[in-house]
């Protein structure tokens, strides 16, 4: 009889599951301090007013430099992308000027965590938390908590009770914050590059964001129950549902139109209203595009381009963090269509299930206009705090736009970075007249902005008045970067002052003429006053010389 024969054992295969976040609990809102980067400057005061005025402990981190890229490419792994490198190294260059104010490591892992977005996907940006734990492992400060808003579980944490708790008061500040800082941003750059007297809108904008986060720290918007009237009070307290959604509408009118926040505002337009501008200057138009976080920082991240542009004589025109998330609602809605008629399994029914083809066609249309209504909705209340901040803030390009532009070069469906909104933007703006240059700015090695950057080639080789700089940041070649700028603003430049002479001859006026005018009409330089734009004519100082003719000649 044959002797049985010995099977090896099946190895049990163990896969990787991310180490499990320590959680920040209730007991810990009053003892661990908050920090939060990574944005615009006005938006992480405004965003650090929301967490304190919660009752939670804030703290903004430096804004990134060289020194942070340095640490953070010391202790974080190879080929990352520079946000990473920035942050992370601004992050562990933080945690040690604590250590060395007397601290110990325990008791800042203890007592700090570290706020940001996260991501699922498609690029780098989607291990960026595992790279901030894994540098700030490295660099001693093992267990530090790294908490991520993000649609997965993120900040939700799986406890009985999270130390983050979401309420509407909560949800409309963030909106808030969305809304200020990118009105703020604009209007500071677009009145600073025609300033008389250098510094005054700086001082003045600082005064206005004080105000502005004094507000967001203080404000508590009433309950409905309370302020409604008594014989609706009832049903309310009753009926669970409405009460919620009519919660919702109440405290979103009272924060956005309510009189604290209006009386804000009419305090900062007054302000604002006040700074001693000269619109005559010549000045080429620099809008800004490019990847999220290179775009929006102000630092070493994207070797300080902001204030580089304007030292140069650039008129900056920065991009809204609101142009994103309307984007993100606008391609959800896109990606509806491909898949219309099909089950949950991506499966489309029988040619007789018409009872699934019709429950399918419902779905689609739900979730369509849902998205609709919520990106319609949002730029709705954009533009009202546009409008009440004075009217003269960029407003939100429509997606629909910025797609058709970028379809005959950029699938508007390919996903990844931007998506089509670079292409989009570039081509929007010139077309329109709206610009005499854009300059992208991304990290370097970035795929998606590389895929991007290829096909402005074939962009600017249609349009051949365009003038498309693409610059990728790496914390080093500062110096070359700049040096690249200067040259294509040289020509922005040019194009600038063939603008306004074109203006002059066509208006038959001198910029003297014009001065002499404005000097007496001395309403037409005030920050808040709407010089319409003319077309074929992007710069300030041309379309000025174009309304001061027709106010000349009465029209």
């Amino acid at each position: 009889m044959a002797s049985a024969v010995a099977l090896p054992m099946a190895k049990t295969i163990q896969h990787y599951r991310r180490p499990a976040e320590r959680p920040f609990t209730v007991e810990e809102r009053e003892k661990v301090t908050i920090l939060v980067g990574g944005l615009t400057r006005k938006h992480e005061e405004l965003i650090q007013a929301v967490f304190q005025g919660s009752g939670y402990r804030c703290e903004l981190l430096p804004v990134p430099d060289q020194s942070a890229f340095l640490l953070g490419k010391e202790f974080g792994n190879n080929g990352q992308c520079s946000p990473c490198y920035f942050t992370s190294g601004a992050l562990i260059k933080y945690l040690r000027s604590l250590e060395a104010a007397g601290m110990s490591r325990q008791e800042i892992v203890d007592g700090y965590l570290y706020f940001t977005a996260g991501s699922c996907g498609p690029c780098r940006f989607s291990t960026y938390a595992a790279e901030y734990r894994m540098a700030l492992q490295s660099a001693g400060f093992d267990g530090f908590r790294v908490l991520r808003f993000q649609q997965d579980d993120g900040i939700h944490q799986k406890v009985s009770a999270p130390g983050l708790k979401y309420t509407i008061d909560f949800g409309l500040g963030m909106l808030k914050v969305l809304f200020i800082g990118d009105v703020m941003n604009d209007l500071t750059h677009g009145v600073r590059a025609y300033e008389v007297n250098p510094g005054e809108t700086n001082r003045v904008m600082a005064e206005c964001m004080k105000d502005f986060c004094d507000h967001l720290r203080t404000y508590k918007a009433p309950e409905l129950v309370d302020a409604a009237p008594r014989v609706f009070r009832p049903a309310l307290r009753r009926y669970d549902m409405l009460r919620h959604i009519s919660s919702i509408f109440y405290k979103m009118h009272m924060h956005l139109k309510g009189p604290e926040f209006m009386a804000v505002m009419a305090r900062c337009r007054k302000r604002i209203d006040s700074i001693a501008l000269d619109r005559t200057k010549l000045k080429p138009v620099v809008k800004v595009v490019g990847e999220f976080w290179a775009q929006t920082t102000e630092g070493g991240g994207n070797y300080r381009m902001f204030d580089f542009l304007e030292k140069e004589g650039a008129h900056v025109q920065p991009e809204a963090i609101g142009t994103w998330l309307a984007y993100l609602m606008a391609h959800a809605r896109m990606q509806l269509y491909p898949k219309r008629g099909m089950n949950a399994e991506c499966e489309e029914p029988g040619r007789w299930a018409l009872g699934q083809r019709f429950r399918n066609e419902l779905n689609f249309q739900k979730r369509r206009l849902m998205l609709s209504l919520g990106e319609k909705f949002y730029t709705w209340l954009y533009h009202r705090v546009v409008r009440d901040m004075g009217g003269v803030a960029h407003r939100l390009v429509p997606q629909e736009e910025l797609a058709e532009c970028a379809r005959p070069f950029f699938k508007p469906l390919a996903r990844g970075g931007e998506g089509y909104l670079e292409v989009g933007k570039n081509i929007y703006y010139h077309s329109r007249k709206l610009t005499h240059m854009v300059l992208g700015l991304k990290p370097f090695g970035c795929l998606p902005s590389s895929q991007s950057d290829g096909i402005q080639s074939a962009v600017v080789g249609k349009h051949k008045d365009m003038i498309y700089l693409p610059i990728e940041t790496s914390g080093e070649g500062e110096v070359n970067a700049h040096s690249r700028v200067q040259m294509a603003l040289g020509e922005a430049k040019a194009k600038a002052k063939d603008e306004l002479q074109a203006a002059l001859a066509s208006t038959g006026k001198t910029l003297e003429q014009v001065r002499d005018f404005v000097t007496k009409h001395p309403e037409l330089n005030r920050p808040l006053y709407h010089v319409p734009h003319h077309p074929e004519t992007a710069g300030v100082a041309a379309n000025l010389v174009f309304h001061v003719s027709d106010l000349m000649a009465q029209r």
